[in-house]
């Protein structure tokens, strides 16, 4: 196995490709490869193994009641998979889990990396560090989930990128990226962002984006 794809891991943030290959040398692990539109894991399957991209783009995503698709995030390598579910009570996938792309994931029963983590301090504050990031990105993604209108999402996607005292942002994310993120249509997107141009609440122009008014702003995140 070639370490060095691990060295970008955040679970082995500050530790070199031989600090990695002396770690993975204590426990059993497996490589599993993966084709192009396959399902890795369904929601609600139990989390047995910490699992790592090491190669290629998977996806998370969910469906709603009503039975749309939302994707909640693109997890390319050497990104982990539920690692935040790994342990506790409700261990389980919270979403589906899908190949974008052909690649291979590297897989370590629980078991096992609950013996490096006792073994390895530097390997349990990162893992720390990795699953507070992961839980962290879940709640502002129900924030999102819970605006009831696409401009109320939008608004507090753009405040959020702006902090507190800048008016000049750049979505970093295309109109269809964020209609995945949002979990609607593209056109949507589209529509939305005119609406709040043309109402005057920013100027908008390809990624970038002038706030003219984040009192406004604010308000339409309020239900």
């Amino acid at each position: 196995m070639d370490y060095s794809i691990l060295y970008d891991s955040p679970l082995f943030k500050g530790m070199t490709p031989a600090d990695i290959e002396e770690i993975l040398s204590l426990v059993p692990y497996r490589v599993r490869k993966f084709q192009i539109g396959c399902m890795i894991s369904q929601s609600g399957e139990i989390v047995e193994s910490l699992i790592i991209v090491m190669s290629g783009i998977v996806k998370g995503e969910m469906v709603d009641y009503a039975g749309r698709v939302i994707k909640i995030e693109d997890i390319p390598a050497p990104g982990a998979l539920a690692s935040a579910f790994i342990f506790g009570n409700r261990n389980m996938f919270p979403v589906n889990v899908i190949a974008i792309t052909e690649g291979e994931l590297l897989m370590i029963a629980k078991s096992d990396f609950l013996r490096l983590l006792m073994k390895y301090d530097k390997l349990l504050v990162n893992f720390l560090d990795m699953i507070s990031s992961r839980s962290q990105f879940l709640s502002e993604k129900i924030k999102f989930l819970n605006f009831k209108t696409i401009k109320g999402k939008l608004a507090f996607y753009i405040l959020q990128k702006s902090g507190i005292n800048s008016v000049l942002i750049t979505l970093g994310m295309t109109q269809s990226a964020l209609a995945d993120f949002f979990g609607v249509a593209r056109p949507s997107i589209a529509r939305a962002l005119g609406e709040l141009e043309d109402e005057g609440y920013i100027e908008a122009k390809g990624k970038s984006i002038k706030i003219n008014d984040k009192e406004g702003l604010a308000e339409l995140t309020i239900d």
